[in-house]
């Protein structure tokens, strides 16, 4: 398209309303010379106004409009919202797909299938925040490059009908040359930067508040990557992790690296003797929790082992770790976050239901069962079958639920010289059935044996600067714009007058009251607010 040549004999883009240059209405026919100017963008050229053929200038235009960012904004913060209903999929121990319509029904089925489970590591979340990035882009590009080069390029002295339409405008007859070097005076005190040209004055100030917004798409652009950078495998990692006492676990997202292990968990209660600070909580809740801590040694391998190959390790720190006091390696924190007991072994005795004689005992590690336990004498037991963690399914028949004993139940067959086919029995923790009727022997139940598994919390985020970058940005870019404004005062001769327009892009009080500031000592006249003028007007009609 072609450019527009203005009388001044600037080159404007096509598409421009004001030249840059003098400020003339390039297409005053269409324009009502009586109202005044939409300064917002000082009248340049927007790549969205002015071109709309090809498949790229579609899709620039609808991510340039500001409605389509707002809408964009209220569709994640919706979805962000429905994501909160239930929990996320991190924070549950079953597969989704069975934990959620057999906690929360049809709904929590329909949550399931609605990709809700996984709000935040769905594709279609993702590209909604891709969209709002790509919309702050667009948005900022389409209106601060043609700003920045209308302001850049703007000359003192400006057409007749700029002046006249501005918000603030007066005229002023048979002004002395005192008056204009009184102005110029009080403008630079005022701190201003006063250019002149052909006896004509701008006088401007604060044009940086201008770029206060578009530092604010900045700064939530970096956000937005920032974020984004977190569904990068090794980015940012939150996971739980659980280890026994005794035992040796591989830390989650480190590629098998580095190894926790867990030497003892200590839990501490305040004493209410000795803190007599937390005396009346410890009275009214009876426990107060003083102290969660595990005593772990941080394992690296040292070298590549064989598949069901043991690796080989080498010690590299060992560390109390408490709350709040994570231990920290190659980016990645350690935090104590739970705790809780676990079974570790059921003891059992074989006696007659009549008599109830005991004909043995036999303990079993509920982590590593033995098939068969021979008593003596003709006596032995065997499993038949394991549940670590019993419940019945759909069916009505025996399953578990995860491969730890947090509800172990057996099928136990009971072999003794009197009956030497053996005699079968369901037992769970206050249960037993025997499907077989009536059996004169019966498994008795003696006592448990626990151990402590510390929870950990494993976190890493390489994207926090990011992060932190595009918040500190982004409220740079709302004290840039929220504090300073945007101020311009032309003073120019016209035809023997001396005509005097401002404008400021917020807080019009403070200019008017400034401009009586700059024309103290003058015999100038304050000039007049043609908005708050036509409003009386109306006002009077």
């Amino acid at each position: 398209m072609n450019d527009v040549k203005c009388e001044c004999g600037h080159v404007n883009p096509h598409g421009t309303v004001l030249c840059e240059a003098c400020g003339k209405v390039l297409d005053e026919q269409e324009k009502n010379k009586k109202e005044l100017l939409d300064m917002r963008y000082e009248g340049s050229a927007r790549r969205s106004q002015t071109y709309n053929k090809t498949i790229i200038d579609k899709i620039w235009n609808f991510f340039s409009s500001v409605k389509v960012g707002v809408w964009i904004i209220i569709v994640i913060l919706v979805a962000s919202t429905l994501g909160t209903i239930l929990p996320q999929e991190m924070y549950i121990n079953l597969p989704a797909d069975v934990y959620y319509e057999q906690e929360y029904g049809w709904f929590g089925k329909l949550y399931y299938q609605l990709g809700l489970h996984d709000l935040y590591g769905s594709w279609w979340y993702l590209l909604l925040i891709a969209m709002l990035g790509t919309s702050l882009v667009i948005c900022s590009l389409d209106r601060v490059v043609p700003l920045y080069k209308a302001l850049k390029a703007q000359r003192v002295t400006r057409h007749e009908g700029f002046l006249k339409r501005q918000r603030v405008f007066g005229i002023n007859d048979n002004v002395d040359e005192s008056d204009l070097n009184a102005i110029k005076k009080h403008l630079k005190e005022r701190r201003y930067h006063v250019r002149e040209e052909n006896g004509d004055l701008l006088a401007e100030k604060g044009r940086f508040s201008r770029w206060g917004p578009y530092v604010n798409h900045i700064g939530l652009i970096i956000f937005l990557f920032g974020g984004m950078l977190r569904f990068i495998p090794g980015f940012y990692v939150n996971e739980n992790l659980w280890v026994k006492e005794g035992e040796t676990a591989v830390v989650p997202e480190t590629s098998e690296q580095f190894y926790l292990q867990n030497n003892q968990f200590i839990l501490q209660h305040y004493d209410k003797d000795k803190d007599k600070t937390f005396e009346k909580a410890i009275e009214e809740a009876g426990e107060v929790v003083k102290n969660y801590q595990s005593n772990v040694v941080l394992y690296k391998r040292v070298s590549d082992n064989l598949p069901g190959e043991k690796p080989k390790l080498e010690k590299v720190k060992e560390y109390k770790v408490r709350v709040n006091h994570p231990l920290t390696f190659e980016g990645y924190s350690v935090f104590q976050s739970s705790y809780r007991s676990e079974l570790k072994a059921m003891t059992f005795f074989l006696t007659n239901k009549t008599t109830n004689q005991s004909f043995g005992e036999l303990k079993i590690d509920l982590e590593d069962p033995q098939a068969k336990y021979d008593l003596g004498n003709g006596y032995s037991v065997e499993i038949l079958n394991y549940f670590p963690d019993f419940e019945f399914n759909k069916d009505g028949e025996p399953t578990t639920k995860s491969r730890v004993p947090n509800n172990p139940a057996f099928v136990f067959k009971m072999v003794t010289p009197d009956i030497p086919k053996g005699e079968t029995s369901f037992v769970a923790i206050k249960q037993t059935i025997e499907p077989f009727g009536d059996n004169q022997f019966k498994m008795a139940f003696k006592g448990i044996d626990t151990k402590n598994v510390s929870g950990f919390t494993v976190r890493k985020d390489s994207s926090l600067w990011a992060i932190i970058l595009g918040g500190i940005i982004f409220m740079i870019g709302v004290i840039q714009g929220a504090y300073w404004n945007h101020r311009r005062i032309w003073v120019q001769n016209k035809n023997g007058q001396v005509w005097i327009a401002a404008h400021t892009n917020k807080n019009w009080y403070g200019i008017k009251k400034e401009i009586e500031t700059i024309l103290t000592d003058t015999k100038l006249d304050i000039p007049d607010d043609q908005l708050q003028l036509e409003n009386s007007d109306k006002g009077g009609v």
